[in-house]
């Protein structure tokens, strides 16, 4: 069995990012790609990652009327990511297009929110009540829209698990006991994220600006 570590190549240079999913290949589960590394990169930069011989979970965080969301998953299908994202607040219609345009093998799964959110942030876009009540409303959102799971924090994923017992759930904004927040509002550490009901967590600065990331890796695999 994979780890349920992803890690977070959050880096315009590809060469780097090679270089450093070489070097903790043999401890995760597979590695992130988001818009900072598709936008220099585009999508030869993914299949060239995709050399590695890793699972890819490409973060673009799809968010735009059904049509153009389907027609960008659509575009990306040589690529054939093993996880995929968009965003639940671009809605039903948009979710059920964005999971029909997908390759088969793809988990297409919904952003619920952002982790860099909290409370304040949500009343000053309008959005009423608190983060756990609005990621259960995405999260019943995205399942009864066909998708696969949802990306939520650790604070709401076993309340998401509990009421999506068979999705699949991302969670990020994890980091170790001793890790920094970074700009992390809604943290959890990897083993409350993992015994929560997580089915991979994203970590990116803990493992990436390590001295030796290997080391990192295999010390918060040891926590699990």
């Amino acid at each position: 069995m994979r780890s349920p570590i992803f890690v977070a190549l959050d880096t315009p240079d590809i060469e780097r990012a090679k270089s450093m999913a070489t070097a903790v290949g043999g401890h995760i589960g597979g590695i992130k790609l988001g818009l900072e590394f598709f936008a220099a990169n585009g999508p030869a930069g993914v299949r060239e990652m995709a050399t590695l011989d890793l699972p890819i979970f490409l973060d673009l965080k799809l968010h735009d009327i059904p049509n153009t969301v389907a027609k960008a998953i659509q575009a990306l299908r040589p690529v054939a990511p093993a996880i995929l994202t968009v965003h639940a607040a671009g809605g039903r219609a948009m979710m059920e297009d964005a999971k029909a345009a997908a390759p088969i093998d793809t988990k297409v799964v919904a952003v619920s929110m952002l982790t860099s959110l909290d409370e304040e942030d949500m009343h000053e876009t309008g959005i009423a009540g608190d983060p756990h009540d609005q990621v259960m409303r995405l999260t019943e959102l995205a399942k009864t829209s066909g998708l696969d799971g949802v990306v939520c924090s650790g604070h709401e994923v076993k309340a998401a698990k509990a009421l999506w017992p068979d999705g699949f759930f991302v969670v990020p904004g994890v980091r170790p006991s001793n890790g920094r927040q970074g700009d992390q509002k809604r943290i959890v550490t990897p083993a409350d994220a993992l015994h929560n009901g997580a089915s991979i967590l994203v970590i990116g600065r803990p493992i990436t600006q390590a001295e030796e990331p290997d080391d990192a890796v295999r010390t918060i695999e040891a926590t699990l």
